[in-house]
């Protein structure tokens, strides 16, 4: 994986688009952004809260025609 790394979880219920989010950024180096794309609504409450607890960096976070957008930074 790259720093422009695209993670598409649309269709994936909680809490699996967070979890398979935490397991990507686990192999990306500090500092590496990684953009998710999610359809369930509860995600935008879940990324927040999961780039607060984790020390991520919530770079971006939008919806357009019912999909999520989150860009986040691998903080250290």
């Amino acid at each position: 994986m790259n720093d422009a790394t695209v993670l598409d979880l649309t269709g994936l219920l909680c809490p699996l688009p967070v979890l398979r989010t935490q397991k990507v950024l686990r192999s990306l180096p500090t500092g590496a952004e990684l953009t998710v794309l999610a359809t369930d609504p509860g995600a935008v409450r879940d990324f927040a809260a999961f780039a607060e607890a984790g020390g991520h960096a919530l770079l971006e976070s939008s919806v357009a025609d019912g999909v999520y957008r989150f860009r986040l930074r691998k903080c250290g």
